[in-house]
């Protein structure tokens, strides 16, 4: 045991003065994922709103046939803008959003009394364009109805004539099931926090060591190599963990910044929230360190190790792709799975749903479990005296 916490001392001292493995596990993992969802989700609320309720600057063909139309559609707060000679062009060069064309013929249908049409010109390609195209169709559709219950009025009619048919909504989701919703990236963040909080300490313990040729007098000391093993992935789990910890810290902050009023949502991203992520997240902790360990045991050199662990990184996105394309529904045998049970656990938590104690137990079971199988496979490789040998 003394041998196993002297390796594990050693290699945290020693790595604690290397500036990449600090910067990488202690500040990018931890604050790139918090940072950036911040920043993006405030420029897009901000963007949504501008469009949503500033005045709506709209090109305009043939208002000269709808003058009434018009007046209703500035009352909403559309400002007509001169026409375009080429709608069609302008609104796919990005000139213009959304084109509100009126023809001719508008006039005349709606004196008799009938459908009387207009066009919306737009891409539904463009980003950005989507809230000012909703924003006019909203409006145009709330000018017709105004204008069919006059109708039915003038004629004798009630307005309920026109409305065979009521649909009551009853939503019952709630304000933090929502945000849940909206947060289901972070479960990832989490995952690349751990992933890597201890990978450039992986490849520096073995690739580097192996690449400076300090791993052939490590194993000429009379310790078994099982012990320097586990006191380097000690050192691993103990940034990596550090890391994680970070990351549901900085996520407890970023949370305050979130416009949670402006959504109609709530963040509420407290103790219980970062206890119960940390806890399902203690498996995928050692399995990453023993497989980022096994991966650059296979690497000649510190830059061979990148390589290879950075095409692995790819694999903690799968879960969270997999829950963003398919309606899967969570059941208790997924806790079992590395990376999809906590992909699972953490997004009920910030539904703020409950996880319980039986999946909870399976997660860590199972995760821990298939982190002592790589760790076998892990020591046999160590056994062999070519890992010492960089050449």
């Amino acid at each position: 045991m003394n041998a196993l916490l002297t390796v594990w001392w050693k290699e945290v001292r020693e790595n604690l003065r290397d500036k990449r493995t600090v910067l990488s596990a202690l500040v990018y993992a931890p604050l790139i994922g918090p940072v950036l969802f911040v920043v993006m989700l405030n420029v897009m609320v901000g963007q949504q709103m501008k469009h949503a309720e500033g005045p709506l600057k709209v090109p305009v063909i043939g208002a000269q046939y709808a003058p009434n139309l018009i007046a209703a559609l500035r009352q909403q707060g559309l400002v007509p803008e001169p026409p375009l000679s080429d709608p069609d062009r302008a609104v796919r060069e990005r000139d213009a959003d959304v084109v509100l064309r009126i023809p001719a013929a508008y006039r005349n249908a709606w004196t008799r009394g009938e459908p009387a049409q207009v066009e919306v010109i737009y891409d539904a390609s463009q980003q950005g364009a989507g809230s000012s195209v909703s924003r006019v169709i909203a409006m145009l559709q709330h000018y017709g109805r105004e204008q069919g219950t006059l109708r039915l009025l003038a004629r004798g009619l009630a307005p309920s004539v026109g409305t065979p048919l009521v649909v009551s909504r009853r939503d019952q989701s709630t304000p933090q099931s929502r945000a849940g919703t909206l947060l289901g990236i972070v479960p990832y963040f989490f995952v690349l926090a751990v992933y890597i909080g201890g990978m450039y300490l992986a490849i520096d313990l073995t690739a580097g060591e192996r690449e400076r040729q300090s791993l052939e007098p490590l194993f000429a000391n009379p310790v078994a190599r099982w012990r320097i093993l586990a006191g380097k992935l000690g050192a691993i789990c103990s940034f990596s963990l550090a890391s994680l910890a970070l990351t549901a810290v900085a996520f407890v902050v970023a949370s305050l910044f979130l416009p949670a009023e402006k959504l109609g949502m709530a963040f509420n991203l407290g103790l219980a929230f970062v206890a119960g992520a940390m806890l399902l997240e203690l498996p995928l902790v050692a399995v990453f360190a023993v497989l980022e360990t096994l991966v650059s045991a296979f690497a000649k050199s510190y830059r061979e190790a990148q390589t290879y662990l950075g095409l692995l990184m790819l694999i903690p996105i799968l879960p969270s792709l997999l829950m963003s394309l398919l309606p899967v529904k969570p059941a208790h045998w997924m806790y079992a799975v590395p990376l999809l049970g906590q992909q699972i656990g953490i997004s009920d938590l910030l539904r703020g749903g409950t996880v319980r104690a039986g999946d909870i137990a399976l997660a860590l079971v199972c995760g821990f479990a298939f982190a002592a199988v790589l760790g076998v496979i892990t020591a046999w490789v160590y056994r062999s005296e070519r890992l010492a040998i960089s050449a």
